[in-house]
């Protein structure tokens, strides 16, 4: 059953592909993969998992839907967020109430301060301004090098032996992200967009921690795993399923664990950390039909610093984008269960949970199941 699927998002994800839209596949485990097959459309492919759901075991099962979720909302459903996420991400969508966000803010502000960094219409210029900027031609080499130092850390705290090979590319696209990373078995593309962001010494130290020793060691450690045995759970990674929760959190809070004492790397996962909660206020808003003047209001209150058209971008994506109304959730989801996992100190819990981590892709439900099995 599980290679049933895994072929059938194999060909759905190659007609996605053909007709220029995101792919299904983010990131291949399987130690290799036949000839891909053929659906002559996303009817087809729905049809497809629609029938492999009904004979499907309950985590395969699960999985599936996720996929179905997806492809019915790119064929027009429109499904309410909270069933949709529920569907798709595996995760309630709760949100966070509104004093828990003012104190994370606070938490951020504080950080900002201990650097001489004013709270204001400036904040995240300023702070970059105080940081090292690099050129285009600088950030390879600052990346690998950062990676470099943090890997025997890492590799300590979540048990992996598995190894990586990494490749770095520049693209100019007009999109939310900065970084993506994908790729197949132990080869990693990370692709660096440069039409979105300064780049600092401190951010490669960030996006070091992120997106290589993050999602292309536990992508790589995932596959070297699937080398070895014969794992239940699918092969492959896509944004719009239900790990993206592990790996998203876990990529965002990874300094936590491995370098809390860099003072200007923890300002900026504390500062990133609220603005993902403030994002997750705007993408329960505008769903919910809060309009657009009040949704900006509320977010200039909260982030003195976030141009209008930041927001505006940040609205659509949470509520006509079909992929980013799903996977942008996982962001906050999973940056708060890893933060509030390093708050417990608790080393025995957050060994656990790392080495698991890079073990197999954990739905939410896991992570939840997996700690309570570690406290007892």
């Amino acid at each position: 059953m599980r290679d049933e699927i895994e072929d059938v998002l194999d060909a759905w994800n190659a007609y996605e592909i053909s007709v220029g839209a995101p792919p299904v596949i983010d990131y291949d485990c399987r130690p290799s993969k036949g000839e891909v097959g053929k659906v002559n459309g996303r009817v087809h492919a729905y049809q497809k998992l629609l029938r492999l759901r009904e004979e499907a075991a309950d985590d395969l099962a699960t999985r599936i839907d996720c996929h179905l979720a997806y492809l019915g909302a790119l064929l027009g459903e429109r499904l309410p967020l909270r069933e949709f996420v529920r569907r798709t991400q595996g995760v309630e969508v709760t949100g966070w109430s509104s004093e828990y966000v003012t104190w994370r803010g606070e938490q951020a502000r504080k950080a900002m301060e201990d650097l001489g960094i004013e709270w204001g219409a400036t904040t995240r210029r300023d702070l970059l301004d105080s940081e090292q900027n690099l050129t285009a031609s600088e950030i390879p080499d600052a990346l690998r090098a950062a990676a470099a130092k943090f890997e025997p850390l890492v590799r300590k705290a979540t048990g992996t032996t598995a190894s990586y090979n990494l490749s770095i590319e520049t693209a100019d696209i007009d999109a939310y992200w900065s970084y993506w990373l994908d790729g197949a078995r132990q080869n990693a593309r990370l692709r660096l967009n440069m039409r979105n962001a300064r780049f600092t010494d401190v951010q490669a130290r960030q996006f070091a921690l992120h997106e290589i020793l993050g999602h292309a060691l536990q992508s790589a450690s995932y596959s070297a795993r699937c080398r070895a045995e014969d794992v239940p759970w699918v092969r492959v990674l896509s944004v719009h399923a239900n790990h993206q929760v592990l790996l998203e959190g876990l990529a965002q809070a990874l300094p936590l664990f491995v370098a809390p004492d860099d003072e200007a790397l923890i300002a900026h996962l504390r500062l990133d950390y609220y603005l993902q909660l403030v994002s997750s206020e705007l993408h329960i808003a505008i769903n919910d039909d809060v309009s657009v003047s009040d949704c900006l209001e509320h977010a200039k209150q909260r982030v003195p610093f976030w141009p209008v058209e930041t927001i505006g971008r940040m609205l659509s994506d949470r509520s006509t984008d079909v992929l980013l109304r799903s996977y942008q959730w996982a962001y906050p989801a999973g940056a708060d269960w890893f933060v509030r996992l390093a708050e417990t100190n608790d080393n025995q819990v957050i060994s656990e949970i790392l080495q698991a981590a890079y073990r197999s892709p954990m739905t939410p439900g896991d992570l939840e199941r997996r700690a309570a099995v570690v406290t007892g």
